[in-house]
Protein backbone atom coordinates (compact mmCIF):
# COMPACT_ATOMS: atom_id res chain seq x y z
CA UNK A 1 0.00 0.00 0.00
CA UNK A 2 1.38 3.38 -1.01
CA UNK A 3 1.12 6.16 1.55
CA UNK A 4 1.18 9.93 1.30
CA UNK A 5 1.18 12.61 3.96
CA UNK A 6 -1.53 15.16 4.64
CA UNK A 7 0.98 17.85 5.51
CA UNK A 8 1.05 19.26 9.03
CA UNK A 9 1.48 23.00 9.71
CA UNK A 10 0.01 24.22 6.40
CA UNK A 11 -3.60 23.90 7.62
CA UNK A 12 -5.13 24.11 11.08
CA UNK A 13 -8.37 22.17 10.84
CA UNK A 14 -10.00 21.75 14.28
CA UNK A 15 -9.68 18.21 15.60
CA UNK A 16 -6.93 17.25 13.18
CA UNK A 17 -3.95 19.53 13.79
CA UNK A 18 -1.77 19.30 16.91
CA UNK A 19 -0.93 22.20 19.29
CA UNK A 20 2.76 22.29 18.24
CA UNK A 21 1.75 23.20 14.70
CA UNK A 22 0.47 26.63 15.79
CA UNK A 23 4.00 27.94 16.30
CA UNK A 24 5.80 25.80 13.73
CA UNK A 25 7.20 27.41 10.61
CA UNK A 26 8.82 26.62 7.31
CA UNK A 27 11.96 25.10 8.84
CA UNK A 28 9.96 22.49 10.75
CA UNK A 29 7.86 21.76 7.68
CA UNK A 30 10.97 21.48 5.53
CA UNK A 31 12.57 18.98 7.92
CA UNK A 32 9.39 16.87 7.88
CA UNK A 33 9.28 17.01 4.07
CA UNK A 34 12.91 15.88 3.85
CA UNK A 35 12.19 12.92 6.12
CA UNK A 36 9.09 11.91 4.15
CA UNK A 37 11.09 12.22 0.94
CA UNK A 38 13.94 10.07 2.27
CA UNK A 39 11.52 7.39 3.50
CA UNK A 40 9.80 7.10 0.14
CA UNK A 41 6.34 8.49 0.88
CA UNK A 42 4.32 9.23 -2.24
CA UNK A 43 3.18 12.81 -1.68
CA UNK A 44 2.77 15.84 0.53
CA UNK A 45 -0.36 18.00 0.37
CA UNK A 46 -1.28 21.66 0.63
CA UNK A 47 -4.81 23.04 0.45
CA UNK A 48 -6.12 26.35 -0.88
CA UNK A 49 -8.27 29.03 0.69
CA UNK A 50 -7.61 32.71 0.10
CA UNK A 51 -9.70 34.06 2.97
CA UNK A 52 -11.99 32.01 5.20
CA UNK A 53 -15.13 33.75 6.49
CA UNK A 54 -14.84 34.41 10.23
CA UNK A 55 -18.20 32.78 10.86
CA UNK A 56 -17.02 29.38 9.60
CA UNK A 57 -13.37 29.51 10.66
CA UNK A 58 -14.07 27.58 13.88
CA UNK A 59 -15.39 24.63 11.85
CA UNK A 60 -13.04 24.71 8.86
CA UNK A 61 -10.02 26.37 10.38
CA UNK A 62 -8.48 29.65 9.30
CA UNK A 63 -4.88 28.67 8.50
CA UNK A 64 -4.23 27.72 4.87
CA UNK A 65 -0.74 28.24 3.51
CA UNK A 66 -0.57 29.14 -0.17
CA UNK A 67 0.24 25.95 -2.11
CA UNK A 68 2.40 27.55 -4.79
CA UNK A 69 4.72 29.39 -2.41
CA UNK A 70 4.85 26.44 0.01
CA UNK A 71 5.62 23.84 -2.65
CA UNK A 72 8.19 26.06 -4.32
CA UNK A 73 10.17 25.97 -1.08
CA UNK A 74 9.62 22.27 -0.43
CA UNK A 75 10.62 21.40 -4.00
CA UNK A 76 14.08 22.76 -3.25
CA UNK A 77 14.43 20.61 -0.12
CA UNK A 78 13.22 17.32 -1.60
CA UNK A 79 14.02 15.13 -4.60
CA UNK A 80 11.37 12.46 -5.14
CA UNK A 81 8.19 13.07 -3.18
CA UNK A 82 5.24 14.44 -5.16
CA UNK A 83 3.65 17.80 -4.37
CA UNK A 84 -0.15 17.50 -4.38
CA UNK A 85 -2.56 20.41 -4.16
CA UNK A 86 -5.49 19.12 -2.14
CA UNK A 87 -7.27 21.00 -3.49
CA UNK A 88 -7.14 24.07 -5.70
CA UNK A 89 -10.58 25.64 -6.14
CA UNK A 90 -11.16 25.72 -9.88
CA UNK A 91 -13.52 28.68 -9.83
CA UNK A 92 -10.82 30.97 -8.42
CA UNK A 93 -8.49 30.62 -11.42
CA UNK A 94 -8.41 30.75 -15.20
CA UNK A 95 -7.13 27.37 -16.48
CA UNK A 96 -4.15 29.01 -18.18
CA UNK A 97 -3.20 30.74 -14.94
CA UNK A 98 -3.03 27.31 -13.30
CA UNK A 99 -1.15 25.90 -16.30
CA UNK A 100 1.45 28.67 -16.09
CA UNK A 101 1.93 28.91 -12.33
CA UNK A 102 1.79 25.23 -11.51
CA UNK A 103 3.47 24.27 -14.77
CA UNK A 104 6.39 26.35 -13.54
CA UNK A 105 6.28 24.43 -10.25
CA UNK A 106 6.35 21.18 -12.22
CA UNK A 107 9.44 22.46 -14.03
CA UNK A 108 11.35 23.54 -10.93
CA UNK A 109 10.44 20.35 -9.03
CA UNK A 110 11.54 18.05 -11.84
CA UNK A 111 8.05 16.84 -12.75
CA UNK A 112 6.60 16.11 -9.30
CA UNK A 113 3.35 18.08 -9.47
CA UNK A 114 -0.04 16.50 -8.75
CA UNK A 115 -2.96 18.88 -9.29
CA UNK A 116 -5.76 18.18 -6.86
CA UNK A 117 -8.79 20.18 -8.00
CA UNK A 118 -12.18 20.93 -6.48
CA UNK A 119 -15.40 22.82 -7.18
CA UNK A 120 -15.44 24.77 -3.90
CA UNK A 121 -18.25 25.47 -1.46
CA UNK A 122 -17.62 28.77 0.37
CA UNK A 123 -19.96 31.23 -1.32
CA UNK A 124 -18.52 34.17 0.63
CA UNK A 125 -15.05 33.41 -0.71
CA UNK A 126 -16.35 33.17 -4.28
CA UNK A 127 -18.04 36.55 -3.86
CA UNK A 128 -14.90 38.08 -2.37
CA UNK A 129 -12.84 36.98 -5.37
CA UNK A 130 -15.46 37.93 -7.95
CA UNK A 131 -15.92 34.29 -8.97
CA UNK A 132 -19.24 32.79 -10.05
CA UNK A 133 -20.77 30.59 -7.35
CA UNK A 134 -23.94 29.72 -9.22
CA UNK A 135 -23.19 27.17 -11.92
CA UNK A 136 -19.75 26.47 -10.46
CA UNK A 137 -20.07 22.73 -11.18
CA UNK A 138 -20.48 23.29 -14.92
CA UNK A 139 -17.66 25.84 -14.90
CA UNK A 140 -15.45 23.35 -13.05
CA UNK A 141 -16.18 20.63 -15.62
CA UNK A 142 -15.10 22.96 -18.40
CA UNK A 143 -12.04 24.09 -16.46
CA UNK A 144 -10.85 20.51 -15.87
CA UNK A 145 -11.30 19.73 -19.57
CA UNK A 146 -9.38 22.89 -20.43
CA UNK A 147 -6.55 21.94 -18.09
CA UNK A 148 -6.33 18.46 -19.55
CA UNK A 149 -6.03 20.03 -23.02
CA UNK A 150 -3.53 22.68 -21.94
CA UNK A 151 -1.08 21.41 -19.33
CA UNK A 152 2.33 20.44 -20.73
CA UNK A 153 1.71 22.39 -23.95
CA UNK A 154 3.59 25.46 -25.11
CA UNK A 155 0.71 26.63 -27.32
CA UNK A 156 -2.49 25.28 -25.74
CA UNK A 157 -5.76 25.24 -27.64
CA UNK A 158 -9.18 24.86 -26.06
CA UNK A 159 -12.68 25.79 -27.20
CA UNK A 160 -15.30 25.19 -24.51
CA UNK A 161 -18.47 26.68 -23.12
CA UNK A 162 -16.79 28.80 -20.44
CA UNK A 163 -13.17 28.89 -21.62
CA UNK A 164 -12.07 29.56 -25.18
CA UNK A 165 -8.51 30.31 -26.24
CA UNK A 166 -5.97 29.77 -28.99
CA UNK A 167 -2.91 31.61 -30.23
CA UNK A 168 -1.14 32.05 -26.87
CA UNK A 169 2.24 30.79 -25.66
CA UNK A 170 2.57 29.43 -22.12
CA UNK A 171 6.26 29.17 -21.26
CA UNK A 172 7.45 27.61 -19.04
CA UNK A 173 4.88 24.85 -18.87
CA UNK A 174 4.70 21.47 -17.14
CA UNK A 175 7.43 18.99 -18.01
CA UNK A 176 5.31 15.89 -17.32
CA UNK A 177 3.60 14.59 -20.44
CA UNK A 178 0.46 14.13 -18.35
CA UNK A 179 0.22 15.96 -15.05
CA UNK A 180 -1.93 13.84 -12.69
CA UNK A 181 -5.28 15.48 -11.96
CA UNK A 182 -6.99 14.36 -8.76
CA UNK A 183 -10.57 15.56 -8.39
CA UNK A 184 -11.92 16.26 -4.92
CA UNK A 185 -15.50 15.87 -3.78
CA UNK A 186 -17.95 13.57 -2.06
CA UNK A 187 -20.61 13.04 -4.71
CA UNK A 188 -21.09 10.64 -7.59
CA UNK A 189 -20.79 13.63 -9.89
CA UNK A 190 -17.30 14.37 -8.56
CA UNK A 191 -16.33 10.73 -9.12
CA UNK A 192 -17.69 10.85 -12.67
CA UNK A 193 -15.80 14.12 -13.28
CA UNK A 194 -12.63 12.47 -12.02
CA UNK A 195 -13.10 9.34 -14.16
CA UNK A 196 -13.87 11.40 -17.27
CA UNK A 197 -11.16 14.04 -17.11
CA UNK A 198 -8.81 13.12 -14.30
CA UNK A 199 -6.42 10.54 -13.03
CA UNK A 200 -7.71 10.16 -9.49
CA UNK A 201 -10.44 10.93 -6.96
CA UNK A 202 -9.87 12.50 -3.53
CA UNK A 203 -13.13 12.22 -1.58
CA UNK A 204 -13.80 13.55 1.90
CA UNK A 205 -16.40 13.19 4.63
CA UNK A 206 -17.60 9.70 3.63
CA UNK A 207 -17.44 6.44 5.55
CA UNK A 208 -15.27 3.60 4.25
CA UNK A 209 -18.43 1.58 3.62
CA UNK A 210 -19.97 4.34 1.49
CA UNK A 211 -16.70 4.89 -0.34
CA UNK A 212 -16.47 1.18 -1.08
CA UNK A 213 -19.96 1.19 -2.57
CA UNK A 214 -19.24 4.19 -4.79
CA UNK A 215 -15.89 2.89 -6.01
CA UNK A 216 -17.23 -0.61 -6.69
CA UNK A 217 -20.11 0.78 -8.75
CA UNK A 218 -17.92 3.10 -10.85
CA UNK A 219 -16.36 2.25 -14.20
CA UNK A 220 -12.86 3.54 -13.51
CA UNK A 221 -10.08 3.64 -16.11
CA UNK A 222 -6.93 1.59 -15.71
CA UNK A 223 -4.37 3.22 -13.45
CA UNK A 224 -6.97 5.49 -11.83
CA UNK A 225 -6.02 6.54 -8.29
CA UNK A 226 -8.49 6.42 -5.42
CA UNK A 227 -6.89 8.53 -2.68
CA UNK A 228 -8.55 7.96 0.69
CA UNK A 229 -7.86 9.28 4.19
CA UNK A 230 -8.71 7.75 7.56
CA UNK A 231 -10.48 10.92 8.72
CA UNK A 232 -8.48 11.06 11.96
CA UNK A 233 -4.80 11.34 12.88
CA UNK A 234 -2.96 8.04 13.21
CA UNK A 235 -0.34 7.04 15.79
CA UNK A 236 1.91 4.44 14.17
CA UNK A 237 4.49 4.42 16.98
CA UNK A 238 1.96 4.23 19.81
CA UNK A 239 -0.78 2.21 18.13
CA UNK A 240 0.66 0.22 15.28
CA UNK A 241 -2.23 -2.24 15.20
CA UNK A 242 -4.83 0.53 15.02
CA UNK A 243 -2.87 2.30 12.29
CA UNK A 244 -2.55 -0.89 10.24
CA UNK A 245 -6.26 -1.60 10.66
CA UNK A 246 -7.19 1.90 9.46
CA UNK A 247 -5.02 1.55 6.36
CA UNK A 248 -6.36 -1.94 5.60
CA UNK A 249 -9.95 -0.71 5.93
CA UNK A 250 -9.32 1.95 3.30
CA UNK A 251 -7.57 -0.53 1.02
CA UNK A 252 -10.62 -2.78 1.25
CA UNK A 253 -12.79 0.24 0.32
CA UNK A 254 -10.82 0.60 -2.91
CA UNK A 255 -7.94 2.92 -2.01
CA UNK A 256 -4.90 2.79 -4.26
CA UNK A 257 -3.26 5.50 -2.14
CA UNK A 258 -3.82 6.41 1.50
CA UNK A 259 -3.11 9.96 2.65
CA UNK A 260 -2.57 10.13 6.40
CA UNK A 261 -2.38 12.67 9.20
CA UNK A 262 -0.22 11.80 12.20
CA UNK A 263 -0.44 12.60 15.88
CA UNK A 264 2.67 14.29 17.26
CA UNK A 265 3.85 16.51 20.09
CA UNK A 266 6.55 18.30 18.08
CA UNK A 267 8.15 18.39 14.66
CA UNK A 268 10.84 15.99 15.90
CA UNK A 269 8.16 13.62 17.17
CA UNK A 270 6.41 13.88 13.80
CA UNK A 271 9.54 12.67 11.99
CA UNK A 272 9.72 9.75 14.44
CA UNK A 273 6.14 8.93 13.54
CA UNK A 274 7.08 8.97 9.87
CA UNK A 275 9.85 6.46 10.58
CA UNK A 276 7.37 4.22 12.40
CA UNK A 277 4.80 4.54 9.62
CA UNK A 278 7.34 3.66 6.95
CA UNK A 279 8.34 0.52 8.86
CA UNK A 280 4.69 -0.41 9.31
CA UNK A 281 3.92 0.18 5.64
CA UNK A 282 6.60 -2.33 4.67
CA UNK A 283 4.61 -5.02 6.49
CA UNK A 284 1.41 -4.09 4.64
CA UNK A 285 2.87 -4.45 1.14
Amino acid sequence: MRLGITSPVVTAVPGVHSPWERTAGIEELGAIAETADRLGFHHLTCSEHVAVPTAVAEQRGATYWDPLATFGYLAARTRRIRLATQVLVLGYHHPLAIAKRYGTLDRVSGGRLVLGLGVGSLEEEFDLLGAAFKGRGEIADDAVAALRASLSRREPVYHGEHFDYEGFVVEPHAVQDRVPLWIGGRTLRSLRRAATYGDGWVPFGLSPAKLGEMVAAADLPEGFEVVLSPGRPLDPAGDGEGTAAAVRELAEAGATLVSVSLTAESAAHYTEQLEALAALAATLS
